[in-house]
């Protein structure tokens, strides 16, 4: 230990090791997926803050921890945005710059009994602060939050449907710091001992009283994934004809990925057509997605597009969130140089202006989302209050083909539909497509990124009301709650201890009857 200690006495050491620590995460994420190392993973980034020797080099700590997170989280944008990543990496990871000299103030030293107590409430809170201020759409959204790593288990995916991926991400940073103490503060083992417990006992009892989404119906819906394929006309030929083969499979919905038509139907009525024309041969619609520039207004926007027999329905929905860098530059008089380093943006893509649900055919309601729209929780629940029967998401990863990028963003579906308790289609133009039950279970098997074929998927459908569709983001309101009863706190002692240090004020010299001075020892 203390060679250890000895080695990180240099600043630039110590620096190198907050940025691993911070990565370790990562590894709980797709393509690693080793979920399980998400409840300890930030072990060593803890037991590295509580040691720091002051508390700015606990904030500094907390921003390499977090650069090294958001790096290993988004390398994949490595090869679009180039030196472009580590700046943004840079200005996100400074997120965790307080939450580094909090772990410092409430673990530091030799942490007594009743301060890891208030340390399992307030650091969790801390990293859900963190996680609330990077959700927000300009900062990149909610990709690669902590609670998403779960999205495998089962028992989590029940807690996402009473806190959604807030819960997630607030239990397992509570098992870490728990974790922590046990390591390396043995006179405060029986709180964080009861820690654990007290988490367990909240898991169990979500386990045996949430409600499980009940199965009502079951729907048929196909994917339709065409691969790498150059050139809009080259992909919608390839398109149509792997739809063509759907032809009398009895499916309630085709689903083509994010850009699957590169022409406005509008100014192209010729592949509306041809759309029409594939919506009778196999009896169901299809919802495509148009990348261009529209012919009713001006500029270019992604959206999604249901066809029927007769033609374009009138169905459409705009991508409201759009990607930072990658669909537009924020403040691109400032930023626009971005483009000429890596593939940012050349143009500005155009918001749309509000959620749709969408009805196809016998009843059935759908809710589309375009890309990274299905990392944001507060979609899929508003278009479930909304009464939709199934989620969809529409994306194309083709740009990291080869990375961890479509695989992370396929996981994400499942933390939706679990937290909604709809089903939910993730479809793609070159993988990974993925479907999921009302509970957030995978249903068939992945089309990855190697796949060029259509697939058809038997859905349940479930009708229920989970708690997180029903009370919203309590998690982040309570969090907020204990972040302010704490600050308060400390407030009010830090004011206790000013008033006790202070001098007393001095007393002046009593007086005799005539006036003059007393004189001691008279």
């Amino acid at each position: 230990m203390k060679t250890l200690g000895h080695w990180l006495a240099s600043p630039w050491r110590r620096s190198a090791a907050a940025a691993v620590a911070g990565a370790l995460p990562v590894l709980a994420f797709p393509a690693p997926s080793l979920w399980w190392c998400a409840y300890v993973a930030l072990v060593p980034w803890l037991l590295l803050l509580r040691t720091a020797p002051t508390g700015k080099r606990a904030a500094y700590d907390g921003w390499c921890g977090g650069f090294g997170f958001m790096l290993a989280m988004h390398h994949w944008l490595l090869p679009s945005l180039n030196v472009f990543t580590f700046l943004i990496a840079a200005l996100l990871g400074a997120l965790w710059a307080p939450w580094g000299w909090l772990v410092r103030r409430l673990l530091g030293g030799l942490p007594s009994g009743s301060q890891v107590a208030v340390a399992l409430l307030v650091l969790p809170s801390g990293w859900l602060a963190v996680e609330l201020v990077r959700s927000w759409q300009g900062l990149g959204g909610p990709w690669g939050m902590l609670g998403s790593s779960q999205w495998q288990a089962e028992p989590a995916l029940r807690l996402a449907s009473v806190g959604g991926v807030w819960l997630l991400s607030y239990l397992l940073v509570a098992v870490n710091v728990a974790v922590a103490v046990l390591v390396a503060v043995r006179r405060a083992r029986v709180p964080a001992v009861a820690g654990l417990v007290a988490t367990a006992a909240a898991t169990s009892a979500a386990w045996a009283f949430s409600p499980r989404p009940a199965v009502d119906g079951h729907v048929r819906i196909a994917v339709v994934q065409p691969g790498v394929i150059a050139g809009p006309d080259g992909r919608f030929d390839r398109e149509e004809q792997l739809t063509r083969r759907l032809a009398g499979q009895d499916v309630d919905l085709i689903v083509w990925g994010e850009s699957s038509v590169g022409f406005d139907l509008g100014d192209r009525p010729d592949l509306a057509r041809r759309l029409a024309d594939l919506s009778r041969a196999t009896g169901a619609d299809i919802l495509v997605n148009v990348d261009a520039r529209r012919s009713d207004e001006p500029g270019i926007y992604k959206s999604s597009v249901l066809v029927g027999p007769d033609g374009l329905t009138g169905e459409r929905y705009d991508k409201m969130r759009l990607v930072p860098f990658g669909e537009y530059i924020p403040a691109r008089s400032l930023l626009g140089w971005a483009t000429s380093v890596g593939k940012a943006a050349g143009e500005d893509r155009r918001r749309g202006s509000q959620p749709i649900v969408m009805n196809v055919g016998d009843d059935l309601r759908v809710g589309p989302l375009v890309c990274f729209e299905t990392a944001f929780p507060d979609m899929t629940r508003h278009l479930t209050r909304e009464g939709v029967d199934v989620l969809i998401g529409q994306s194309s990863t083709s740009t990291f083909q080869h990375s961890w990028a479509p695989e992370q963003h396929a996981s994400l579906a499942a933390l939706r539909a679990a937290e909604t308790g709809r089903p939910m289609v993730h479809a793609t133009l070159t993988g990974v497509s993925a479907v999921y039950g009302p509970g957030g279970q995978r249903v068939g098997s992945w089309l990855g990124t190697d796949a060029s074929a259509a697939r058809v998927y038997d859905l349940p459908l479930a009708h229920g009301t989970t708690p997180y569709v029903r009370h919203g983001d309590w998690t982040v309101h309570a969090a907020m709650l204990i972040l302010a009863l704490w600050a308060a706190g400390e407030g009010a002692r830090t004011l206790r201890i000013r008033r006790r240090s202070a001098p007393e004020p001095p007393v002046p010299p009593a007086r005799t009857v005539h006036g003059s001075p007393a004189r001691p020892g008279r």
